[in-house]
């Protein structure tokens, strides 16, 4: 699944920093279609993966820590996805995240 989401995208991907979570068993594979090396954080080492504890974060302004995943429509996902998307940011020099992605594949 990763590899089919990620692959339009594969000449922009460089590296991948993960967690030790069984979704990336297969780093192996991902590294060799996506030709991106794929790095594993050390347990209990947030700040060896910032952008994903940062979205984590902004996840939690709409879902609290402990909800059941099963209960969240996709729909609430979607509509979560496109809020943290759209919002502008200082480090992407206050474009949103969808605003910078398409300059830079432009």
């Amino acid at each position: 699944v990763i590899v089919h989401l990620l692959e339009p995208y594969k000449y922009l991907i460089k590296t991948i920093t993960t967690d030790n979570g069984s979704e990336f068993f297969c780093h192996e594979y991902i590294t060799k279609k996506l030709g991106a090396k794929v790095y594993f954080a050390d347990p209990h080492a947030p700040w060896q993966k910032g952008l994903i504890e940062n979205t984590n974060g902004l996840i939690r302004q709409y879902i609290p820590k402990g909800t059941d995943f099963d209960n969240v429509s996709q729909q609430k996902i979607k509509e979560i996805q496109r809020q943290i998307n759209t919002r502008p940011r200082a480090k992407l020099k206050f474009l949103s995240p969808d605003e910078a992605f398409v300059k830079n594949i432009s």
